[in-house]
């Protein structure tokens, strides 16, 4: 008998000739017509960022695989693609130095700290943008077009102003890098689709849900339904998120039902974030989010296996059913009685439990939590003092604009801000006074008061004001200390033009007008920012009432 060479591998047996260098590249040449956009309408330092997050992306990948010993594995692309996915969703106007540290954290901790490509548990690009938004939130927002600083049209949506669909679809609005042109991005995803990188399903499903809630919203609030249901599509990095990275093969459902949840939840929480939430973009957060239920999704939908045990048809289960009963029908009842019951015991036997990895895994848990808490301690402490330099100087420096006239300015530690806040409470309940300052003239008399106060209801949190005010009540200067509004709305109030509208007048209360102000009491409120523009001045006021209330003391 001839003998048979049998050649033995590891399955899966049937594979692709696709690599994962090829899926890559096609990935990046999608990319090229956003790439490309975005440098000719933001202009060379938009190509600077690109060029700045790619190499950093390829740098990171290979000296962290080196030291730890592991094959480099830049070659398959993965790692040019996450910087260039990154750099897409980063303002034009980003210093190169914020891009690489976004770019390290994307590469470093969401992907090769958890095993590299295939393990990461996030789409790191999106994590490397997150990351960047909170550490430095009023640069990630910092949106310029035609060298003027500009609000994104999502921003003007929300705060009611109008915009111009065409001009999101082709891309000539403020944005990040990637997400302004919807032609250049969907030309991208039209590659995918026909290379069959992609399936549609996810993108698909994501827009729809996403289009449904923002028709039915706009609906309810007698907007023109067409017009902001198109411009909510435009408009951000939905396309861009959509297409490039909720397709993400590491973490989308694999399952054909588990994508048609995954698009449906994307859609609701982007429609809940953008709605409602802080900021007036959402895909971001959605997608993260979305990736860390793709276990849970995949669990839930996972089809049934089969072989013993799984009924594929109808008729093989009602011949289980009799097969079972007439068996019953068999056994004895004191032996089915055993039998139960040593089924009964076996079911009640815990199942084996890997001590040693349960430890190992508290150990190295406790090891990472031990070495990053000394790592923040040491880094808190070496900054505490600079920062807290730092702070008290920008105070003295602003303290010396709102009063130009004063020759000493000193703080007192005899003012009893609880009994103040009381009564301030009392008229402007959302209004904290912060500290309390007196203002000597040259001859060492009391000239005024420099007072910093607090506004909690902001349209981006505290706002802290700081205004210098005269014995008689006058006001002689106003300035910020803490401003966190829309870049292009609310941040307007830091404007001479805002502020000044203040200075020199001896008034209380002072109030806004949209309409124009006609009297010195008068305001005119920021456009598309009559939030900011109502915790200014009630700030304001509750300063000017408490050192009327003061007076010469």
């Amino acid at each position: 008998m001839e003998e048979m060479k049998l050649k033995i591998s590891a399955s899966p047996h049937v594979r692709s000739k696709s690599t994962t260098s090829d899926i890559m590249f096609d990935v990046i040449i999608a990319l090229v017509p956003a790439t490309a956009f975005g440098i000719y309408q933001f202009g060379f330092s938009a190509g600077i960022l690109v060029a700045v997050c790619i190499l950093t992306a390829l740098l990171s990948e290979m000296l962290y695989q080196k030291a730890m010993h592991k094959k480099v594995t830049i070659g398959d692309y993965s790692a040019v693609v996450t910087g260039l996915l990154l750099a897409l969703n980063l303002p034009p106007t980003l210093p190169w130095w914020m891009a690489m540290i976004g770019t390290i954290f994307a590469i470093i901790v969401v992907k090769q700290l958890f095993g590299g490509l295939g393990q990461n548990f996030m789409n790191p690009a999106l994590a490397g943008r997150c990351f960047l938004v909170l550490s430095f939130g009023s640069y990630m927002t910092n949106f310029v077009l035609d060298g003027v600083t500009q609000a994104t049209p999502l921003a003007n949506l929300r705060n009611g102003l109008p915009v111009n669909v065409k001009d999101m679809f082709l891309g000539y609005t403020a944005g990040t890098i990637g997400e302004t042109s919807a032609l250049a991005l969907l030309v991208g995803a039209a590659y995918l689709l026909i290379k069959r990188v992609i399936s549609p399903k996810i993108p698909v499903i994501y827009i729809g849900t996403f289009a449904i809630c923002i028709a039915i919203y706009a609906a309810t609030k007698d907007y023109d339904v067409v017009d902001f249901t198109l411009a909510h599509l435009c408009g951000g990095g939905l396309m861009l998120g959509a297409w490039f990275m909720a397709t993400d093969y590491v973490t989308s459902p694999i399952t054909s039902s588990g994508k048609i949840v995954f698009g449906v939840v994307l859609g609701l929480l982007t429609f809940v974030l953008r709605i409602f939430g802080g900021t007036p973009e959402g895909v971001s957060y959605a997608i993260i989010i979305s990736n860390l239920l793709v276990p849970l999704i995949e669990k839930i939908t996972a089809p049934k296996s089969f072989g013993y045990g799984a009924d594929t048809t109808k008729e093989q289960k009602k011949a289980k059913k009799a097969e079972e009963k007439a068996e019953k029908k068999t056994v004895d009842e004191d032996k089915s009685n055993q039998i139960m019951a040593e089924t009964d015991d076996e079911s009640k036997k815990p199942s084996k439990f890997d001590v040693k990895g349960f430890v190992n895994a508290i150990v190295v848990l406790s090891v990472i939590a031990v070495v990053m808490g000394a790592a923040l301690a040491v880094v808190n402490n070496v900054t505490k003092e600079p920062i807290a330099k730092t702070k008290q100087e920008a105070k003295e420096t602003a303290s010396k604009k709102v009063f130009p006239t004063a020759a000493k300015i000193a703080t007192s530690d005899t003012v009893d801000y609880t009994a103040i806040n009381e009564f301030v409470h009392s008229m402007y309940p959302t209004v904290d006074i912060d500290e309390l300052s007196v203002a000597l003239d040259s001859s060492g008399a009391l000239a005024g008061y420099v007072v910093t106060a607090t506004s909690s209801e902001g349209y981006g949190g505290d706002v802290q004001i700081i205004m210098g005010i005269s014995v008689d009540g006058t006001v002689q200067g106003l300035d910020f200390l803490t401003l966190n509004e829309t870049v292009g709305f609310g941040l307007n109030a830091k404007e001479p033009e805002f502020t000044n509208q203040f200075v020199g007048k001896k008034v209380f209360p002072f109030e806004y007008t949209k309409t124009g102000a006609t009297s010195d009491s008068q305001i005119d409120a920021i456009s598309g920012a009559t939030i900011t523009t109502s915790a200014v001045v009630d700030a304001v006021n509750a300063s000017v009432m408490i050192v009327a209330i003061l007076g010469g003391e």
